[in-house]
């Protein structure tokens, strides 16, 4: 007597893996679960590189984040601007877009305050942005 798996069973197998495989990747592909991180990371981003750009001696560079209808779009003063597909997430930020951050020379927010900022979607990420300076994911603390 033998022992071991047929050709039959083992063709079976690998086709019942293939097919599982195609229908699972479907679970995974949704772009807008990706969308608020990414908006979310691009803001962290820009916040910094202005932040830096002060504390380098170029205190015009604001950081803006505008609403583009179907984008975000994000500018650092004189260094350049990018936009990014929003995909259904929306930005609650306190007044409304455009939003303009600026930074002194001591890389803190010229307001003086924490500005917390949520890309809400698929799901929801915040940003910080404390009266210090320090840009951060999370909920600003008191």
């Amino acid at each position: 007597m033998s022992s071991g798996f047929t050709l039959v069973e083992l063709v079976m197998v690998i086709i019942l893996i293939g097919v599982l495989s195609v229908l699972g990747v479907g679970l995974f592909a949704n772009r807008s679960a990706f969308s608020p991180l990414l908006a979310a990371q691009q803001l962290n981003s820009a916040a910094l590189l202005a932040r830096q750009a002060a504390m380098a001696g170029n205190e015009n560079d604001t950081v803006t984040v505008s609403d583009g209808g179907s984008s975000f779009t994000y500018s650092v003063g004189s260094i350049g601007s990018w936009s990014i597909p929003k995909e259904g997430t929306e930005l609650t930020v306190p007044g409304g877009l455009p939003l303009d951050i600026q930074f002194n020379k001591n890389g803190a927010p010229v307001s003086g305050k924490n500005l917390e900022l949520s890309f809400i979607g698929d799901s929801r990420y915040d940003i910080c942005v404390s009266s210090l300076g320090a840009v951060y994911s999370g909920a600003c603390q008191p």
